[in-house]
């Protein structure tokens, strides 16, 4: 199995125990002289199984992740937390740059006016810049996780 498609089976293993807990939640109380659609012992059993085979596929694929390397060196887990921090400067920039462009509206003379303390058109260059390396360390990483085969 390509890692991608265990990252693939990881997602569809998450949803269903969404689903199994909305419908154990749904089948666990019912009204006097009601019966439950289903058991919800049996939804129980059911979520504890997948959550067993998710818990054994995280662990593969985190293994997989941290002994895969990358063409720029890194191992695919610390190109993760790379990727995941160069969107966090990019949120923290782009929020910067939303808060900055917000417009001040004064009623009267007598209010107090607000000056934007950043440069916008360099904020907007440092986010082009971040989004760029996010983009091109995504892609090595998905392009590792098509041709990766896991076990």
């Amino acid at each position: 199995m390509k890692l991608a498609e265990a990252l693939l089976l990881r997602s569809e293993y998450q949803k269903k125990i969404e689903n199994l807990q909305s419908r154990i939640l749904v089948n666990v109380k019912v009204q006097e002289n009601d019966s439950p659609h289903e058991n919800p012992q049996d939804l129980i059993r059911e979520a504890f199984d997948l959550a067993e085979q998710l818990c054994t596929l995280i662990k593969k694929i985190n293994a997989c992740n941290n002994e895969t390397m990358l063409p720029n060196g890194l191992t695919i887990s610390e190109a993760i937390v790379e990727r995941d921090m160069l969107m966090k400067k990019r949120n923290i920039l782009a929020f910067t740059v939303t808060v900055a462009q917000d417009r001040d509206y004064r009623l009267t003379h007598s209010e107090v006016k607000m000056n934007v303390t950043v440069s916008v058109e360099e904020t907007q260059k440092q986010i082009d810049a971040i989004s760029q390396k996010f983009r091109e360390l995504d892609t090595q990483i998905q392009g590792a996780n098509w041709i990766t085969d896991m076990d």
